[in-house]
């Protein structure tokens, strides 16, 4: 074999290595900007370890971490789908089949049975990542069921929050899921059941209206987006100059809006020690 011939071969072996090379090892602080390995962020909660930014975290990942194990991944309710055959540059079908290709559940939000250092409890995740978190009768469905099953548990409901507002394929069905979620918390609390919120970034929109904003405890991640329309859209109506991160979880817990801001790895504690206080007893 000629010279030639052996670099040639050395190239193209270079270049196969190159192609094999997995293009998601890194990931970008949206905070601090810095270059992290993906596979350390995501051990670490999605949580950056220079400037302590809370990335968005998936349902399956958020539920392996507040509850113990052995936890049950709850059955999602039956909806109609496309009830109003809605349709803008795709079918809703279209975007529905797509959101669900890219996520591990049936749509944004996700219940489960389990344990919090021992405390029984139903745990629900709205998860951004599935059209924005975006709540539609599925969502108003899930939601109610969760509650449903708390009552029947006799336990705790605990939501996790994120959305950007209501589904607008579905047009005013969306919007009735605000009463409907929020008879459920009524018999939540008509039970002495404790209802608590974990406000994860962002909360907006029809849920912050609802069922966000009505739990015995609200406790938000930090720096998460917390309110019901963009700081642009208040101040244009008001026309007045809002302060800085007023929309915030620091800001809304320093004026009365938010009970406590705790840390994503401080959270299963937190709500285990909440818990302890308003439901004492434990599972068997």
């Amino acid at each position: 074999m000629s010279w030639l011939n052996k670099v040639r071969n050395s190239l193209s072996s270079l270049s196969t290595k190159k192609d094999e090379t997995p293009d998601n090892l890194w990931i970008k602080c949206k905070n601090c900007d810095e270059m992290l390995f993906a596979a350390e962020f995501e051990a670490n909660l999605c949580v950056c370890p220079r400037c302590d930014h809370h990335g968005r975290i998936g349902t399956d990942a958020r539920l392996a971490h507040l509850l113990d194990e052995g936890f049950k991944i709850l059955p999602a309710p039956k909806v109609k789908e496309d009830p109003l055959k809605f349709r803008d540059t795709k079918k809703y079908p279209d975007r529905m089949k797509a959101a669900r290709a890219a996520n591990p559940h049936p749509d944004a939000l996700t219940n489960a049975l389990g344990t919090i250092d021992g405390h029984k409890a139903v745990v629900g995740v709205q998860d951004f990542g599935f059209m924005g978190g975006s709540m539609g009768m599925a969502v108003g469905a899930a939601f109610v069921a969760g509650a449903e099953k708390a009552l029947k548990e006799k336990c705790a409901y605990i939501i996790c929050t994120a959305a950007g507002g209501a589904r607008m394929q579905e047009g005013i069905l969306s919007l009735m899921q605000m009463p409907k979620s929020t008879v459920a918390v009524r018999r939540l609390n008509a039970a002495g059941l404790p209802y608590i919120v974990v406000l994860t970034d962002p909360t907006t929109g029809g849920v912050t209206a609802s069922y966000a904003m009505l739990g015995d405890v609200h406790i938000a991640e930090p720096g998460c987006l917390i309110g019901f329309a963009g700081q642009r859209v208040i101040q244009d109506t008001i026309r007045e100059k809002l302060p800085e991160g007023f929309q915030r979880a620091e800001y809304l817990h320093a004026h009365g809006m938010v009970d406590m801001v705790v840390k994503r790895h401080d959270l299963k504690a937190t709500l285990a020690q909440v818990l302890s206080y308003l439901n004492p007893a434990k599972a068997a």
